[in-house]
């Protein structure tokens, strides 16, 4: 069950997980993030006002939500205005979810978790075999 108003810090982070996945995914966003040069500012962007809005969903206040993102009040409030498009983008995704245009199996968060989780322990095993080798290959020269 999506958590629409966030209890504790594993609801707001379920729900910030699911606003930013559900908002990337979207066709009119992932028009807007195909310049691989505005990318990152996209993204960035979008993760904060989603984190932004989770919080403000479990009742957390503007300087309580910038000190835990570490942005400014000022930008905090203008994702949460809907003053600046990444805040206006997530706001519209909320409230497809809200009114089920979204549903969670659509999401499927947890799972995408929980292999990110497997591939980045994945990753480690085999930078630590690539290390290995180089030693064994540097011990031969």
């Amino acid at each position: 069950m999506i958590p629409l108003n966030p209890v504790g810090k594993q609801e707001i982070h379920k729900l910030e997980s699911i606003l930013l996945y559900a908002t990337l995914f979207r066709k009119d966003v992932l028009d807007l993030i195909k310049d691989p040069s505005e990318r990152l500012t996209w993204v960035d962007s979008l993760a904060v006002a989603s984190s932004a809005i989770a919080r403000e969903k479990a009742g957390m206040k503007i300087p309580e939500i910038a000190e835990e993102l570490g942005r400014t009040e000022q930008t905090i409030r203008k994702h949460l205005k809907g003053e600046s498009k990444a805040g206006q983008i997530v706001r519209e995704t909320y409230k497809m979810l809200k009114q089920g245009e979204i549903k969670e199996s659509q999401i499927a968060i947890d799972s995408i978790l929980e292999e990110n989780e497997k591939l980045k322990q994945e990753n480690l095993k085999l930078k630590n075999l690539l290390k290995d080798i180089i030693k064994q290959i540097q011990k031969t020269i």
